[in-house]
């Protein structure tokens, strides 16, 4: 028989609370999937969607949790962006109800809890991106759920618990390497919490990281094959190059702004509110959301001293923040900020997303910051043409993103390859090109030139310039070049890239 290592704290057993949650979960999930179908993949999404092609325990940039994802949702609502992004919404959509019934778990009030939940909806990150199929999602679901298992245990649950936290975290670990951050923040949480520390001498929590490592163990094994090729990368960012004490302050301002200004004010004050009463029997136990995320937190504040941070990286610790901030509300008299941190995230990204998924778009001009979404179909179109009128058997890239985004217009009538970062892809993909016959690379004319084509070609001749939607500007204007007679194996090694240029 299991004992119970605290004070049973209410469930969302209330009718009234748990139809709440699950409509809130419903309602964005409902308005998520309506724009995941009708707004064009980005160029992440593309590629990722390619991944799902050749499934795999591993990839050049990420864990594989994404691909099998995409592949999962192509298999029920096809090969379309609903498709792409169907797990990615429902999985956002779980957590909403996760979140809210973690900090009704906690011991927060019912009203706190649904706030919880439609403030996660409301920071800018996942109202405008809670649908993208990035690696993110699932990441920001498993991490949720690992915290809502601990929350269990710590509500009273059985051990069993320490299993599930442990399974959820293995499976975080697999969507995006941030999941290994979880392993010291519970430890950090155990430490932190004194009804919990005899946990430690308990086999649950080291039960939860055998499995944890058991379920990561698939992407190591992939990884040893592979050259270690994923840990490289994604490791090798923790080096410091010197420090950049600029990349602070844009961290945390960016943060600030997608968190959701308001929501982020009532955040710092929830976080504050969960150290202050850490120690404290009564009242919502924050500390358990603080301390895991905690590690993850500083290592992204010691990443900005030495490079930037990018703004989709910290997503997972959203939960976190959405349910302090939820707390720290209940304490504010003034009722029109609380009304007013959903509204400003919603109106945003209600704006926002509706100008994406209109079709045409040219009164922004160069500014539209949906530019990257426009014009493909035509655009693959325009390369089909020249691609035919120059002779060309292939059509190549510098960029991953451009290659994904031409290959999912299905337009051209040849192969699409990326001649860069071969270890990007497969070399038993079946639409392997004959590089022995001309070619026809395209990119856009900021990042491809002649030059640099003569590294892996003897033969380079322009082709043409091509723009890409109504909106003319650097990131929508192309050059192609007719390419032939390689210097080196494009297929398996792919061009040397150009040598960097020395900092002035």
């Amino acid at each position: 028989m299991t004992t119970a290592v605290a004070q049973p704290r209410r469930a969302l057993v209330v009718l009234g609370a748990g139809h709440r949650l699950v409509i809130i979960a419903l309602v964005a999930t409902a308005l998520r999937l309506l724009f995941a179908g009708s707004i064009h993949l980005t160029e992440d999404e593309a590629y990722y969607r390619l991944w799902a092609q050749h499934l795999q325990f591993g990839y050049y940039d990420h864990p594989p949790m994404i691909a099998w994802w995409i592949r999962l949702g192509e298999s029920l609502a096809g090969d379309t962006p609903l498709g792409v992004r169907l797990l990615p919404s429902l999985g956002t959509g779980i957590a909403t109800w996760l979140i809210g019934d973690l900090t009704l778990r906690l011991g927060a009030s019912e009203a706190a809890a649904a706030r919880a939940a439609i403030w996660y909806n409301a920071t800018l990150t996942i109202a405008l991106g809670g649908f993208l199929a990035t690696p993110d999602a699932p990441a920001s679901l498993f991490w949720t759920l690992t915290v809502w298992c601990l929350a269990r245990r710590w509500d009273g649950g059985r051990g069993s618990w320490w299993l599930a936290a442990g399974i959820s975290a293995g499976l975080c670990a697999l969507s995006k390497y941030s999941g290994l951050f979880l392993a010291p923040g519970v430890l950090l949480w155990l430490g932190l919490a004194p009804q919990m520390r005899a946990e430690l001498r308990r086999p649950g929590p080291w039960l939860a990281a055998l499995v944890a490592g058991l379920v990561f163990a698939v992407n190591v094994a992939w990884n040893a094959e592979h050259h270690w090729m994923t840990f490289a990368k994604q490791f090798g960012r923790v080096a410091g190059h010197g420090l950049h004490l600029g990349d602070l302050p844009a961290f945390l301002f960016t943060q600030f702004v997608l968190l959701n200004p308001l929501i982020a004010i009532f955040a710092v004050a929830g976080v504050g509110l969960g150290w202050r009463t850490r120690r404290l029997h009564g009242g919502p136990h924050l500390v358990l959301p603080i301390a895991t995320g905690l590690p993850f937190a500083a290592y992204l504040i010691l990443h900005s001293l030495h490079d930037r941070v990018q703004g989709h990286w910290p997503v997972p610790l959203f939960a976190a923040l959405a349910v302090c901030a939820a707390v720290a509300a209940d304490q504010t008299r003034r009722r029109w900020l609380r009304g007013a941190a959903p509204a400003l995230g919603f109106a945003v990204a209600a704006l926002t997303l509706a100008h994406a998924a209109m079709p045409r778009s040219g009164y922004l001009t160069v500014f539209d910051p949906t530019l990257a979404l426009r014009g493909w179909p035509a655009f693959a179109g325009q390369v089909e043409q020249l691609r035919r009128r120059e002779g060309a058997a292939w059509v190549g890239t510098e960029s991953y993103g451009l290659a994904a985004q031409l290959d999912l217009e299905r337009q051209l009538r040849a192969p699409v390859l990326q001649v860069l970062e071969r270890a990007r892809y497969w070399p038993d993909a079946p639409e392997r090109p004959d590089l022995t016959r001309p070619g026809l690379v395209v990119d856009l004319a900021r990042r491809v030139n002649r030059s640099t084509l003569l590294r892996c070609f003897a033969d380079v001749r322009a082709a043409g310039d091509l723009d890409r939607g109504a909106n003319k500007g650097p990131n929508a204007h192309y050059v192609a070049f007719r390419v032939a007679l390689p210097r080196v194996d494009v297929w398996n090694v792919g061009c040397p890239k150009p040598p960097l240029k020395a900092a002035p």
